[in-house]
């Protein structure tokens, strides 16, 4: 079988970039290198396999890969996260709208980012780097602000509120992702962007781009 032939609008080899980057996810779950607890949040890894997939691939593939991201996080909260395992026991429902539509969504957007931003950046010096902080901060933001619709209320985030002392939800967000928002925007600049940069070269997409320029 020729290693282009397309199922729907992906070939073979996209299928196997997906499998590949889902495998990664899974080990990273499996490991622990995942989710690194955290006081109260915990450092999450898994974002990056979802950055490369939406810079290479597009959209679509950002949100399959948010998916996985999003079931692997509601997974957790069946034990392994004891904040997940607390928002579970106050509202199932909302504890998946909190994990899963919101990483699809970041996956989907920080691909959408990179598609316009790389058109701007004929060099490619800077919209890979753009797009994989894009995707990081649209998955803190949705992840939070989803957070707060749903759980905000409750006793135990209140909880929360009064030991950070903040006085509305957007302080309380501030506070509550602090350094942990601030790693996880780095490695996504920074890890997220160069892989997806080197598959790209090993695809020849930039090399053909900057002939054609």
């Amino acid at each position: 079988m020729n290693n282009e032939t397309k199922h729907g609008k992906y070939t073979v080899q996209d299928l196997v970039r997906i499998s590949v980057l889902v495998a990664i996810m899974l080990l990273l779950e499996v490991t622990g290198l995942g989710m690194i607890k955290m006081p109260g949040l915990e450092i999450t890894l898994l974002m990056v396999p979802v950055i490369v997939g939406a810079i290479v691939m597009g959209p679509a593939t950002g949100a399959i890969l948010g998916g996985v991201f999003g079931c692997i996080s509601f997974w957790e909260c069946f034990g392994k996260s004891q904040f997940g395992a607390v928002l579970l026991g106050i509202n199932p429902l909302y504890t998946f709208l909190v994990c899963v539509p919101t990483r699809i969504l970041a996956g989907w957007l920080c691909g959408l980012s990179f598609k316009g931003l790389n058109k701007l950046d004929k060099s490619n010096l800077w919209s890979f780097g753009a797009a994989g902080l894009i995707g990081a901060l649209c998955n803190t933001v949705l992840f939070m602000s989803t957070l707060c619709l749903c759980f905000y209320h409750t006793e135990y985030i209140q909880g929360f509120v009064a030991a950070l002392g903040s006085s509305n939800a957007f302080l309380f967000v501030i506070a509550f992702v602090g350094v942990n928002g601030l790693v996880e925007g780095a490695v996504s600049l920074i890890t997220g962007a160069a892989i997806a940069k080197a598959v790209m070269y090993s695809r020849g997409k930039l090399a053909a781009r900057k002939t054609n320029a």
